[in-house]
């Protein structure tokens, strides 16, 4: 993405989910093999906010972007992406040499730091894509159905009531898993599994 950027400007904007949108649907969905690594206690996390987490991801990225071409070519795409793939990569980074034991100081910092910012950044840029969204689900009734009895979903409601559990709290960005502060001012000594990303 950052190649794009620097070679075609802000037309690279406007069509990233065309250029990477495959891939970002492939990693996203093979992340959920995280929640099965810490069920196996492969990697040492809290479950819950793990599981908020993906699932956030997984709405945004395959009901309300992927179902809605309209959507695909907005900016707030790229900003998402950008902001799960720099958390992703620092994340992941942070994960990988904590198992085996290798442990460099800007590392650490920038995994348990890095989320303060960032995190409320993407639950904007996520209300942001939704909102945007919302008329495209309204004029297309995507996912919007009528039950038998007079009783039918109108999508747009359950993604403002959703966008409403965004601000309220129940995403991993307004979940502090117990600990991360504490973990923040204490140092982690090399062999120590990683339990703070």
């Amino acid at each position: 993405m950052t190649v794009r950027f620097f070679s075609f400007g802000k037309d690279s904007m406007v069509d990233t989910f065309y250029a990477i949108g495959f891939v970002m649907r492939l990693c996203q969905s093979i992340s959920l093999l995280e929640l099965l690594h810490i069920y196996v206690g492969i990697e040492y996390n809290h479950l819950l906010p793990r599981f908020l987490q993906l699932t956030e991801r997984i709405i945004i990225l395959f009901v309300v972007i992927t179902s809605q071409e309209e959507v695909q070519g907005k900016y707030v795409v790229c900003v998402l992406f950008i902001f799960w793939n720099l958390l992703d990569m620092v994340r992941y980074t942070y994960s990988m040499l904590s198992v085996i034991g290798i442990s460099y100081a800007v590392l650490t910092w920038l995994s348990q730091t890095l989320w303060m910012p960032i995190y409320p950044l993407c639950v904007l840029a996520e209300a942001f894509a939704i909102y945007q969204s919302l008329p495209y689900f309204e004029s297309f009734g995507t996912y919007s159905t009528e039950l038998p009895f007079d009783l039918s979903i109108y999508f747009p409601y359950v993604l403002k009531i959703y966008l409403m559990m965004l601000f309220i709290g129940t995403s991993e960005a307004e979940v502090l898993p117990p600990g991360q502060c504490r973990r923040r001012t204490t140092p982690i000594s090399p062999g120590r599994s990683c339990q703070a990303c």
